[in-house]
């Protein structure tokens, strides 16, 4: 599916291994199974009895390194600022980034890239025993997909032609699709941010998940 972009990506990583025989594993193989059915709208939903936030964290490293793999394909061409048509994004991390700062698109998801990567192989945010995840971890987990929705955002509004022409547009539809399928089944992200790309959430999924505009 990837054939062709990964020479073009200077920021992908190797997906996080889950050892055999644990939840983890046995999760990551559910999701791979039901993603490759063809129906995402059943891909997204935690199998019954299982744990949300093991889910929650095998979808987010697989997001993860759909989003910079698509956004690394297209990296070339992106030298504009962090935009989504009339719509900025500033990074702030409290750590390298006190205060809100505009950074270009690609510094902004480098930086922002590395920031998911330091959490993901933080074993006391993205712990491999499931009984130990840290009590605000959904809270990082919405604050993480909130900022993979800014790249998709500015990849549609700025970069939409080049995915056209380097024959990646469907793919990019399908990535983006199954990513606000799982946003929306778990709420992890606020309407208003994704508001960017209502027009297009209402097409790719055939349902106004938005609701009524909020102005």
């Amino acid at each position: 599916m990837f054939s062709g972009l990964l020479d073009r990506n200077k920021t992908f990583r190797p997906k996080h291994k889950y050892k055999k025989g644990t939840s983890s594993q046995r999760l990551y193989e559910h999701a791979k199974d039901t993603l490759g059915s063809g129906d995402l709208s059943q891909a997204v939903r935690c199998p019954p009895g299982e744990d949300l936030n093991e889910w929650l964290a095998i979808n987010t490293v697989d997001f993860y390194n759909t989003t910079n793999l698509l956004y690394g394909s297209i990296s070339e061409y992106c030298t504009s600022s962090m935009t989504a048509g009339s719509y900025e994004y500033a990074w702030k991390d409290g750590k390298n980034f006190k205060k809100a700062t505009k950074l270009s698109a690609p510094d902004y998801v480098s930086v922002m890239m590395d920031w998911i990567a330091e959490l993901v192989n933080n074993e006391q945010v993205f712990p491999s025993d499931p009984t130990k995840f840290p009590s605000n971890f959904r809270v990082i987990v919405e604050t993480i997909f909130k900022r993979m929705f800014r790249v998709y955002a500015h990849l549609y509004y700025s970069h939409f032609d080049h995915a056209k022409h380097l024959e990646i547009d469907r793919h990019l539809n399908t990535a983006f699709k199954h990513f606000i399928l799982f946003v929306n089944e778990f709420n992890l992200v606020d309407k208003q941010e994704l508001e960017p790309l209502r027009n297009t959430i209402t097409e790719l999924t055939g349902k106004n998940l938005l609701g009524a505009p909020t102005h």
